[in-house]
């Protein structure tokens, strides 16, 4: 059988009135009197206000000289089209919110979901990715974040590139976990912070301690370069690599762990009904402080003010590697640390800042292929 088309647009009855009206020279009140009927439900027929009704259908027959089945279609189809316009809109309004709460193109670009263009399916992926009924709640990330100190992330990618994190976490395995065993392992961590070759160690060591570790690419501004939170009572430290360089991958890390052994709560949403700005003074001091102990862990503070005083204002290649030698870093980290503090400028020595992610291309999350 043919397929009966719709139009795209449908003329509603208020709008063939008004024509016969035209037509004749008559006004809405003259039909009124013609059906002997108030001149405000005429006006609401007119403007659809009001739906015509089989009585009404049946008068406006005799008084334009048509049909009963014509008005009585016509509102049918005008009711319909309203219905189908009020249905898309919903589902423009679903999909605009689906693309709020979630970076949908780079998930789908990465193989986080399949996407599709049914709406019902594709809130319902990107519902079971960030944990949520509906895509009119709104998802939370419970962890500490290591972001850009000059542009904030967008809130939406950061919840996605955390819920990312934790769906590998529940998939990986690792061992029991224990936050003095851990304590007490840092120096053997940090001891494998010698050499660009052994950060490939740092998985493994780490899962062995009970603590996932995972490379996630951050998500288009995110300005991400880790987190710490924790996924079924196990601690996780995870990594974007959003500056491949040994320094800032080492005290990325060395800060993740920092968050956890100091025992900082990662949900940072007023559960004590804190005004914004306290609770934005308490996570700025929890990141100062993780800031401080990952300094510690990793070059001795006294033994660098005593390296800044001495060799100040003039950092060569070969002072800079001696005393990583002597605190046995990688020349790297040293040189990263002179550079924040801003004795080096962050042009000067940059060859010394070496790639880690070449030994560490197995822990990366890679897109899959579409």
């Amino acid at each position: 059988m043919p397929t009966t088309r719709r139009p795209a647009r449908v003329a509603s009855p208020g709008q063939i009135i008004s024509r016969e009206l035209e037509a004749r020279g008559w006004t809405q009140r003259d039909l009124a009197a013609i059906m002997a009927r108030p001149y405000q439900a005429i006006n609401e027929i007119t403007k659809g206000a009001k739906q015509i009704t089989p009585e009404t259908a049946r008068e406006l027959a005799k008084a334009f000289g048509t049909s009963m089945d014509f008005w009585m279609n016509l509102e049918a189809n005008y009711r319909l089209f309203l219905a189908v316009q009020e249905d898309k809109e919903k589902d423009i309004e679903r999909r605009s919110r689906i693309y709020t709460i979630a970076p949908v193109a780079e998930m789908i670009k990465r193989g986080w979901i399949e996407g599709s263009d049914d709406t019902d399916e594709l809130e319902n992926q990107v519902c079971t990715f960030l944990d949520i009924d509906s895509a009119f709640d709104t998802p939370d990330a419970d962890a500490h974040f290591r972001i850009s100190e000059s542009r904030g992330p967008e809130y939406s990618a950061k919840v996605t590139w955390v819920k990312r994190v934790e769906r590998l976490a529940r998939q990986q395995p690792v061992g029991n976990y224990d936050s003095g065993q851990l304590r007490e392992n840092i120096s053997r961590i940090t001891a494998l912070a010698q050499t660009a070759e052994d950060a490939k160690k740092v998985p493994d060591t780490l899962r062995n301690l009970g603590v996932h570790f995972l490379i996630v690419p951050h998500l288009p501004r995110t300005y991400l370069d880790g987190a710490a939170l924790f996924v079924d009572e196990h601690p996780v430290v995870a990594a974007t690599l959003r500056y491949d360089r040994i320094d800032w991958f080492w005290f990325t890390v060395l800060h993740e762990l920092a968050h956890i052994l100091l025992g900082h709560s990662a949900q940072l949403d007023s559960l004590f009904g804190e005004t914004e700005e306290a609770e934005m003074g308490r996570s700025q001091a929890a990141e100062t402080q993780a800031d401080e102990v990952a300094r510690d862990w990793l070059l001795d503070p006294d033994a660098l003010d005593d390296f800044i005083a001495r060799v100040k204002p003039y950092f060569s290649k070969a002072e800079i590697e001696a005393f990583a030698n002597t605190q046995k870093r990688h020349p790297g980290i040293v040189l990263g640390q002179l550079q924040h503090q801003g004795v080096v400028d962050y042009k000067h020595l940059r060859s010394m800042l070496v790639k880690v992610k070449p030994h560490l291309e197995e822990w990366v999350d890679t897109p899959v292929p579409q």
